[in-house]
């Protein structure tokens, strides 16, 4: 009984934000979510946050807007992936964006070098092995 214990209070929770993230079905909740977490100090809140504002594109109805906002949100996630270039939440993140756009945008150099990166974290127990069934259901991998 005490093993038991044990395993459940070491055992890996999924962190609010990403659950939050996941549940998201409209508009409102992405702009909920990026008001919530915008000004965290936490790299993997960023990602989410970065991922939705890039998102935000999508309603525009200018190309040259939907472009701009694009590239301000790469530019703001290839930077925080170059300062924390093990994170697993932003390695997750730019995997799915690159996966889902389309190629004329020129953003998927990074697609097999991510998927091997995080097929190597998926392989072992870790501290972030909530984020496993995520990066199955939501990836190629």
């Amino acid at each position: 009984m005490l093993y038991l214990y044990f395993i459940l209070l070491f055992q890996n929770t999924t962190p609010n934000y990403i659950e939050a993230y996941h549940d998201i079905t409209d508009k409102n909740q992405e702009l909920q979510f990026i008001e919530r977490y915008k000004n965290s100090k936490d790299v993997s809140e960023q990602a989410y946050v970065i991922s939705l504002q890039m998102k935000q594109a999508e309603y525009k109805i200018f190309p040259w807007a939907k472009l701009s906002i694009f590239n301000t949100g790469k530019s703001k996630l290839e930077a925080l992936i170059s300062e924390n270039p093990e994170n697993i939440d932003l390695r997750y993140v730019r995997l799915v964006i690159q996966e889902q756009l389309p190629k004329l945008l020129n953003y998927h150099a990074h697609i097999e070098t991510d998927k091997a990166f995080l097929q190597n974290l998926l392989n072992k127990p870790d501290h972030t092995d909530y984020l496993d069934s995520y990066i199955l259901e939501n990836t190629s991998l």
